[in-house]
């Protein structure tokens, strides 16, 4: 049996643990938080090193991506420093291959972008296989970069915009400290009331659901949320908040949407690699597990037309 371990800078409120049978092969997932505490994060992975399979690294990414350049976040290297003998993966490699997947395929089946669907994308440099994706429907898409990670009002319209953006400004930002740029352990569980507009505006939210979460408002109805790595209590929320439809983007093993960086690591320790596999090599073995989204329809109780894992 192989065994994941996802150590995240998030809430330890989130945590869960499954065992889970892929392509014949039993593996135990498990995620652990440390409620934004660094130092426990380091600690964990030095504790765990070779004795677990792959890390997924939660709570944060290791790198700023923009087109094929990629900034490594200071922080971030030097927690990965921490593993000596255990690959650590923080789910870039799914994004770009897996979620470019799920937006074509969610379309074909439940017709949800066209030319006239406005969509908030609340980090797109995250999620830039998304991102793409979306943007090649033709929507109306305002990108929230600089919203939800610095918290100022300066909506962004166009892909080309945001990459330019992204190239002056990366080589300084993997220097701030993460904690500014993303909300980390209890701050997590926070709701500021803020930005509203952006939200209603919006046929359709996509990205991160920690983004999602940081300024979520408490009417949503009719909107469509894309995202994973919801709890039941987060499933519950937004229902009450009447969202119509969430699509997650990863598979909900029991009762959960793990990040992609679970998923990430769940690819690597399959194929008994030591660094994360090849854009060839990810969508072989998505293409063998078969990974499918899982929808939720609110206006449809119980209505979940996938929910799958392998």
């Amino acid at each position: 049996m192989k065994r994941i371990v996802s150590v995240s800078l998030g809430s330890k409120k989130r945590d869960n643990k499954v065992k889970h049978n892929f392509l014949g092969e039993e593996f135990v997932i498990e995620r652990i938080g440390t409620d934004g505490d660094m130092n426990e994060m380091k600690n964990l992975i030095k504790e765990l090193d070779g004795e677990v399979d792959a890390f997924g690294l939660g709570g944060m990414d290791l790198y700023l991506v923009s087109g094929e350049q990629r900034y490594m976040i200071k922080e971030a290297e030097e927690i990965v420093n921490c593993a000596k003998k255990t690959p650590i993966l923080d789910g870039s490699g799914l994004k770009n291959t897996l979620e470019r997947r799920v937006i074509k395929n969610i379309n074909k089946e439940h017709d949800i972008f066209d030319e006239k669907t406005k969509v908030l994308m609340v980090c797109a440099l995250d999620r830039f296989g998304m991102a793409e994706s979306i943007n090649d429907f033709g929507c109306e898409i305002l990108y929230g970069d600089v919203i939800f990670s610095l918290g100022i009002p300066f909506p962004i319209k166009s892909l080309n915009t945001l990459g330019k953006l992204a190239k002056v400004v990366f080589p300084v930002v993997r220097n701030i400290p993460f904690e500014k740029l993303y909300p980390t352990g209890e701050r997590q569980n926070e709701t500021k009331k803020k930005f509203e507009k952006y939200y209603h505006w919006a046929d359709v939210i996509a990205g991160d659901f920690h983004y999602i979460n940081k300024y979520i408002p408490e009417d949503l109805k009719n909107k469509i949320i894309i995202t994973n790595t919801i709890t039941k209590e987060d499933k519950e929320n937004l229902k009450e908040k009447g969202v119509k439809k969430v699509v997650t983007t990863t598979p909900v093993l029991n009762g959960r949407a793990f990040g992609t960086n679970v998923m990430e690591a769940l690819l690597v320790a399959m194929k008994n690699k030591d660094s994360e596999l090849t854009k060839e090599e990810y969508e072989d073995a998505l293409d063998k597990l078969d990974f499918k989204p899982t929808v939720i329809n609110f206006d449809k109780e119980n209505d979940l037309v996938t929910e799958r894992g392998s």
